[in-house]
């Protein structure tokens, strides 16, 4: 049986409780950015081509033979002078996203980033093997499939905005919390995604963990599987996992799931996953290693809000218009593991 979040009001009096005030300022000791993991790669035999690389400048001559650095990812951190969460919280996007998922809202709201920093965590925030400032490589000599691009309709349908068929009519799903109004400035973030980088991903991302752990991993859809892993590749080094809606998990019988007994592990849904019918395929995989996890004596929490009395969420819950009260209740959970100081 799924193990499910305490109810609704003990939860809400716990974040009432554990919440600090919000700080007038934070008190940042340092703000950066650094590329971790990737590789050479080395391209011969191609022809060289001229190029006018601006309007009026004369032609140049491209030599597209040579070493390139591939696979890499870029990670933008937030140091508190004086954090008072006991390790870093590193925020994971979703597919044919960036780390922009966690800044400012669509409709100009502080994010999760500034959410988190405010309640004493230190942040980093990272663009994934081939998405944004981590950026791509050539096809198909390097990435051997070609980049995806998801559909303005897809995205309002598949992310549970609106129902089926409904993106022509801007139709939303009763109580919709997805600020639709900037709906057009949401897709903007999106980028072009491969299937061929799952492995370079995961990688990048075990090797950001080793270079600024321990931390906190907190995973979003296509995230969920790297963070997953991640953890069971340094259980020493994460020291929870909080996955919002996670698009897979690793197969329990394939992992030894015993060995994080000691990582506790949230998992946080929105609302509409019974009128969506892809989301009831997608969920399969997180439960079976929930449950999984469960079984093995992990603390394993299975948390769909709408079952709660927060109804309204779509899959992008960091965005929506209740974002902060869904953050407190991943902050108050944080805090019940021990995780603060």
């Amino acid at each position: 049986m799924i193990r499910h979040a305490m109810p609704l009001a003990l939860a809400l009096s716990a974040v009432l409780t554990v919440l600090p005030p919000p700080a007038a300022a934070l008190d940042v000791d340092e703000i950066g950015s650094f590329h971790v993991g990737g590789r050479q790669v080395s391209l011969s035999g191609m022809p060289k081509r001229e190029v006018v690389f601006t309007p009026g400048a004369p032609p140049i001559t491209v030599d597209p033979n040579g070493d390139f650095e591939v696979e890499q990812m870029y990670v933008q951190y937030v140091r508190l002078s004086n954090p008072t969460a006991k390790y870093p919280l590193l925020l994971w996007h979703g597919g044919g996203l960036t780390g922009v998922t966690w800044e400012t809202t669509p409709d100009g709201r502080p994010g999760w980033q500034m959410f988190f920093l405010k309640q004493g965590h230190s942040v980093f925030v990272s663009d994934a093997v081939e998405r944004g400032r981590a950026t791509w490589a050539r096809y198909p000599e390097i990435f051997k499939t070609e980049p995806m691009f998801r559909t303005k309709k897809e995205a309002w349908e598949l992310f549970r905005i609106g129902p089926a068929d409904s993106y022509a009519s801007r139709g939303v799903l009763p109580g919709q919390q997805f600020p639709t109004a900037a709906f057009d400035q949401f897709i903007k973030q999106s980028t072009p995604r491969w299937t061929s980088t799952d492995a370079a991903t995961q990688a990048a991302y075990d090797a950001l963990v080793q270079k600024v752990c321990p931390c906190v991993v907190l995973v979003h859809s296509q995230g969920g599987n790297f963070g997953f892993t991640a953890a069971l590749n340094a259980v020493d080094k994460v020291k929870a996992v909080v996955a919002i809606e996670p698009s897979g998990a690793p197969d329990p019988a394939r992992v030894d799931v015993a060995r994080l007994k000691s990582v506790p592990h949230l998992f946080v849904w929105g609302d509409y996953l019974d009128q969506v019918p892809v989301w009831q395929k997608l969920m399969a995989a997180p439960q079976k290693y929930q449950m999984a996890l469960a079984g093995a004596g992990a603390s394993a929490e299975w948390l769909e809000l709408a079952k709660h009395g927060i109804r309204g969420n779509s899959h992008m819950l960091m965005m929506d218009k209740n974002s902060d009260q869904v953050a407190g209740l991943i902050q108050a959970w944080l805090a019940r593991q021990g995780l603060m100081r």
